[in-house]
């Protein structure tokens, strides 16, 4: 999901340089008119980047900390017997 952004037309014309980069990093910035969305900044079509380069960007502008669990591995789902999920559901609505 991408990461949308509200700005009035004051600032984003002073700021535009920056927005632009950060349209560049992925996120979408939506344009008001006193408070009204008027505009959507997005990248091209074509120019997307990929998950990995929005990620980086998103780390060096400060939107997202770096994984401190790199390369953990999750364990593998238990595996339940028969019917039991069903059965455990079917008690549930029982319980109501």
């Amino acid at each position: 999901m991408m990461k949308k952004n509200y700005i009035g037309i004051r600032e984003a014309r002073i700021n535009l340089s920056k927005l632009i980069r950060d349209v560049q990093g992925g996120m979408e910035i939506i344009i008001t008119d006193r408070g009204k969305p008027v505009a959507k900044l997005v990248t091209a079509k074509g120019h997307e980047l990929s998950l990995e380069e929005r990620l980086k960007n998103y780390e060096s502008c400060g939107l997202i900390e770096p994984s401190q669990d790199q390369g953990k591995e999750i364990p593998s789902p238990v595996e339940l017997p028969g019917d039991y999920a069903q059965r455990v559901i079917r008690e549930d609505r029982e319980d109501e």
